[in-house]
């Protein structure tokens, strides 16, 4: 068994010939360059890419795989370099009488995604874009992924947009069929003890993933497997825990750094406490318009005063992305990365004295406080990020 980083959750916001998929995304962000930013400068072995449902992207695939640059795995997953890519597509349902949910699922190879494509091109407007709402039943889309080899994750779950139990349902088994997922995806602004006070959700592994819509964010959230190879079928055995496969820690946010931790005025912005009640308009400016936040909703739906932490459940790190630290730059961020290599090395490899003599006393205090977990946060919400609470 070897030890493996690995981030599930990456968009792709254009095709290489320019042919938008993620509308939000950064346009840079093909499979191409998702794959060679996660080899090279990230150092992720395993990364789930998607958005492969879309034409125009297995088009990309194909040439990719013709001249030899990759290669389709005996055991799932396409491989450049020294990592390995998840085949994956997120998709959007919403049950009559319930809100819109977003589903992720990967398929073993791209054959057997191409014709989940083909499938979904007859209950879907527009199947070349990303996250687009499929028109069937959630329990129906279930048993087509995994009729066809392949694994339901709901995404992050909490979120107030678009997420099982942030806009869609106030138990899981109300939308979907417990026993056709693989793993619950946290979301940037939950962790393991808050999710741990839904009883529904212990059966489950907690997956932490960047949702990256930049090249920048690959690798903001990420999980630590043990595999004994990096291929689909040995993350299939991982998520369920089988044949001692399995994952070792997850690496999120802080929750006060997520954009929703907290709920949120969308008028004057301020951050509403929660804590004593629903709050149904802002005490400062009287608006309605509340944005409900991860933590709140976490309260109103828990059965439990305390979190219950399974035996199975892996320790869950605060992880501070480096374009979080104060002073670290992208010029002070590509020094390191020419002498450390990349970022996985910079977070958990590289000793503090290296750092500092790279970069300098200050900036390494930080990425050591951020390993320790003891940097302060300013907390986030409403659709704004938390920050490191600068010293100066």
């Amino acid at each position: 068994m070897n030890s493996y980083y690995v981030d599930l959750h990456i968009h792709i916001g254009r095709s290489e010939k320019g042919q938008a998929v993620k509308i939000s995304a950064a346009n840079d962000l093909t499979f191409f360059n998702i794959a060679h930013e996660a080899a090279v400068r990230k150092g992720m072995e395993v990364i789930g890419i998607i958005d492969c449902h879309s034409p125009s992207v297995q088009e990309d695939i194909m040439t990719y795989l013709d001249r030899g640059e990759m290669e389709e795995l005996a055991g799932g997953g396409i491989r450049y370099q020294d990592t390995t890519i998840m085949l994956g597509s997120e998709i959007e349902v919403r049950d009559p009488g319930r809100g819109a949910a977003h589903l992720l699922a990967y398929m073993p190879n791209l054959a057997v995604m191409q014709e989940f494509t083909k499938w979904m091109k007859g209950h879907m407007k527009n199947v070349e874009l990303s996250s687009q709402r499929i028109y069937v039943p959630a329990r129906a889309l279930q048993d087509e992924i995994v009729g066809r080899g392949g694994i339901l994750i709901p995404a992050h779950i909490f979120t107030p947009h678009k997420s099982v139990y942030g806009s869609a349902a106030q138990r899981m088994e109300d939308l979907l069929d417990l026993d056709q997922i693989s793993a619950v995806e946290l979301g940037l602004s939950s962790d393991s003890d808050m999710a741990g006070m839904i009883s529904e959700l212990d059966r489950f592994t907690f997956v932490t993933n960047s949702d990256a819509h930049s090249l920048a964010k690959i690798g903001r959230e990420y999980n630590q497997m043990r595999l004994a190879a990096p291929t689909f079928e040995e993350l299939v055995k991982a998520l369920h825990r089988q044949e001692g496969r399995g994952i070792t820690a997850n690496y999120g946010l802080n929750p006060r750094l997520g954009k929703y931790h907290r709920t949120y005025c969308s008028v004057c912005e301020a951050i509403l406490d929660e804590s004593e009640g629903t709050v149904l308009r802002c005490a400062d400016c009287g608006s309605p318009k509340i944005i409900r936040g991860v933590m709140d909703r976490i309260m109103a739906l828990a059965d439990r005063d305390t979190a219950y932490v399974p035996p199975y459940r892996p320790p869950y790190h605060f992880q501070i992305p480096l374009q979080f630290i104060p002073g670290l730059g992208p010029k002070k961020l590509d020094q390191l990365l020419r002498r450390f290599g990349t970022e996985m090395n910079v977070l958990h490899r590289t000793a503090r004295e290296d750092l500092a003599s790279e970069i300098g006393e200050d900036i390494a205090s930080y990425l050591v406080q951020a390993r320790e977990g003891t940097l302060q946060l300013e907390v986030g919400g409403g659709g704004r990020y938390g920050k490191v609470k600068n010293r100066s």
